[in-house]
């Protein structure tokens, strides 16, 4: 029986500047995308003039590039982006799912309280009670 002389025990040499690309652009990628984000909110904070729809469009845009961050994230600093397409679905598909009861969920909500509140002429009818005949109730005194 031979004994082995390679060591047993596995070490790890890193080197400064081996691999460090990839982080870098994850940097400067997640900063351009904030930097960016700070600007049109503090944009919409500073500029209150702004008509209501271009607040909206821009707070739009403030979540698509949320969202981008959010899965560019996931992607780099939790490996998804190199696991095998099954593992992927296994999270994107319920994550999906999850978004999308939230907003029917809101969406929902939403109708049920603005049609609570709004008055509707064609049901008036049901809400009126119709007149009574009024019994005449008076006592006459006894003499």
């Amino acid at each position: 029986m031979e004994h082995s002389t390679t060591p047993s025990e596995v070490t790890f040499h890193h080197e400064p500047g081996e691999g460090t690309g990839r982080i870098w652009k994850t940097f400067w990628l997640l900063l351009g995308i904030t930097v960016v984000e700070l600007a049109l909110g503090f944009g919409m904070y500073f500029f209150p003039g702004i008509p209501s729809w271009i607040v909206l469009f821009i707070k739009g845009v403030i979540v698509i590039l949320s969202l981008a961050k959010a899965f560019y994230i996931v992607s780099i600093f939790m490996h998804l982006g190199d696991e095998i397409k099954n593992m992927i679905m296994t999270i994107v598909v319920p994550l999906m799912l999850f978004v999308w009861f939230i907003g029917a969920f809101l969406w929902d909500g939403n109708s049920y309280r603005t049609s609570r509140n709004r008055y509707d002429k064609s049901l008036v009818h049901k809400t009126i009670q119709p007149p009574t005949e009024k019994k005449d109730t008076t006592v006459l005194p006894l003499h």
